[in-house]
């Protein structure tokens, strides 16, 4: 018998940039902006992105190293307030390995000429295959990519 666990965590980020709230609202909700910055390291490649961005609408993006393991973000958007809020709740594979289910809500604030933007994540991480450090160092690290292409500047270099 497999040995099976849960461990739940919650954790916030948050980040300022110098763009208004309508523009990072796009960078979030359109698929060819959100494929400039939404990825991993360079050397994982996507090997699938699909976004339906509506409440209901799904959103998957797999890939991985050109040697596996294939990894697998299969989310669902439960409420969206254009220019504001963003919540989805979303599964993580390895493989066809479920590590975690989350939701994740994403506020967008006015500040000054810029936004501030609060990401809280609440996940179930599964069977000791994730946990919540290394899940917020891999949103960090898309928040930052985020920030980049909001500048233009290269992303997950």
């Amino acid at each position: 018998m497999t040995n099976r666990s849960v461990k739940h965590d919650t954790f916030v980020i948050e980040r300022n940039y110098a763009a208004t709230p309508a523009r990072v609202f796009f960078a979030l909700s359109d698929k060819t902006a959100k494929s400039k910055w939404f990825a991993g390291p360079d050397e994982m490649s996507a090997a699938k992105f699909e976004m339906d961005f509506r409440v209901g609408g799904r959103e998957i993006n797999r890939g991985g190293p050109k040697d596996g393991p294939v990894y697998t973000y299969d989310a669902v958007y439960q409420d969206i307030v254009p220019d504001q809020r963003i919540i989805y709740t979303y599964d993580m594979y390895i493989d066809d390995k479920r590590i975690s289910v989350s939701v994740a809500t994403l506020e967008l604030k006015p500040e000054g000429t810029g936004t501030k933007l609060v990401l809280t994540e609440q996940g179930a991480f599964l069977d000791g295959l994730d946990d919540a450090g290394q899940r917020r160092g891999g949103m960090e690290d898309l928040l930052d990519a985020l920030g980049a292409s909001l500048k233009g500047a290269p992303v997950n270099a």
